[in-house]
């Protein structure tokens, strides 16, 4: 009897998925770049609708400089026993917040679109809020919900994107990391401290 497991599928019965796709031609791309010049980055080949993702962009950059104002005052208002060195972690993350801010800003120029840093619309764009807590506990955990939505946020813009804008999917995927990392962090940080 012979073994059919260890033979490969043929071609035509392989699923759709595992073929590559085709590639353009290179006198194609050549055309192509050739038009529309003036939209840089923005190729034939960019396949996302683009107002809608300069929106989401414009969405997480208003969520990400609202964290930024919201840790650095929770950095000055740090008090307590912990104060001093949960503060300083407060810095850390306002600073890596700041820098999500300055990558997300030059990928919307990219995508050709202004980011809007006006503070009259920050807070109605942002996905998360801006609380002030009035203890160390309760800033910790205003922080940590606020990644938690940042989380989040990010997350469906991925899966939003898909492969019609790999760039902004990549860029997104890391900020996801390093917002993963300060929830985290924060967690850790809540651990032991007395609850509001």
């Amino acid at each position: 009897m012979e073994n059919q497991s260890s033979s490969p599928a043929p071609l035509s019965a392989r699923s759709a998925s595992s073929t590559p796709a085709a590639l353009t031609d290179v006198a194609t791309l050549r055309s192509q770049a050739r038009q529309h010049v003036e939209q840089g980055a923005v190729t034939a080949g960019y396949s996302a609708d683009r107002e809608q993702v300069l929106k989401l962009l414009n969405e997480a950059l208003a969520t990400e400089l609202v964290c930024v104002l919201r840790y650095r005052r929770h950095h000055f208002m740090a008090r307590g026993i912990h104060g001093q060195s949960v503060g300083a972690e407060f810095m850390v993350h306002s600073n890596e917040e700041q820098g999500h801010a300055d990558q997300l800003a030059a990928r919307i120029v990219h995508l050709g679109g202004e980011p809007d840093f006006s503070p009259d619309h920050l807070s109605a764009r942002s996905h998360a809020e801006y609380v002030a807590g009035d203890t160390l506990a309760q800033m910790i955990r205003e922080n940590l919900v606020a990644e938690r939505i940042a989380i989040d946020s990010y997350r469906d813009m991925v899966r939003y994107l898909g492969d019609s804008d790999p760039t902004t999917s990549t860029l997104l995927k890391q900020i996801l990391s390093v917002e993963e990392e300060h929830a985290d962090e924060l967690a850790d940080l809540l651990e032991g401290m007395p609850t509001p």
